[in-house]
């Protein structure tokens, strides 16, 4: 059982990906579709979706028409027209890309690497739309393999991420806050999996691993832990 924890902290999002259908991300296929709207995606678009995962939402903008590729470290996970690659080392020309989509992937990302890559091959014009956690404060207390796994390490509060894609050269055009879908999420998880129940059976371990858990669902309820979408332009 021990081993079971160790697997689930080293790939959370694969975890996740056994749980849940669709995209890990609060919200799920509306909230991209919502974002996309706002980053104006439509037939005339060259989209690029880093960290694309499955390809729910290359889909949902090649349904609008657009010229939709995909990155990501495993791109067989995909559908056609993913290629290999991460935020920080983007294998496409300079200003050949519309739009750039980056739902939950900055986070797990050197954010300034990231979005210089961005600016890079972004066209002028061009627009980031992009989703991610953010975190009031120091964030919950909890252990540090867990909070590097769920994107809660360093400084990741709203105002501060604004202030990067500023000083990377994007104008910040929509914020919009997704904390009601972030708990949302929670519940489809805790619905499905009854870590209780597995955690009690590991013991001493297994009680600290529900502690951290309980914390961070008591930051998640006080609004401490969010999620955020945010289009800004070149």
């Amino acid at each position: 059982m021990d081993g079971l924890l160790d697997a689930a902290l080293a790939n959370p999002w694969g975890t996740l990906d056994t749980v849940l259908d669709g995209p890990l991300h609060p919200g799920g296929i509306e909230a991209t579709a919502q974002l996309l709207d706002r980053a104006h995606v439509d037939s005339e678009t060259r989209l690029l979706d880093v960290g694309c995962g499955a390809g729910h939402a290359l889909t949902v903008a090649r349904q609008r028409g657009a010229t939709a590729v995909g990155v990501d470290p495993d791109p067989s996970r995909s559908a056609d027209r993913t290629i290999g690659g991460d935020a920080t080392a983007l294998p496409v020309a300079d200003e050949s890309v519309d739009v750039l989509l980056a739902e939950c992937v900055l986070c797990l990302t050197e954010l300034p690497a990231a979005l210089e890559e961005a600016h890079r091959v972004l066209d002028s014009g061009g627009r980031l739309a992009l989703s991610d956690v953010v975190v009031d404060g120091e964030g919950p207390a909890i252990p540090d393999r867990m909070a590097e796994a769920l994107c809660l390490t360093g400084t990741r509060s709203r105002d501060r991420f604004l202030a990067r894609l500023r000083d990377a050269g994007f104008d910040v055009e929509t914020v919009d806050d997704h904390h009601d879908e972030l708990l949302a999420l929670r519940d489809r998880v805790t619905d499905r999996v009854d870590y209780e129940g597995i955690l009690g059976l590991l013991g001493e371990r297994g009680q600290r691993a529900l502690d951290a858990i309980e914390e961070l669902e008591a930051a998640v309820e006080a609004g401490q832990v969010s999620y955020v979408s945010i289009v800004a332009s070149v």
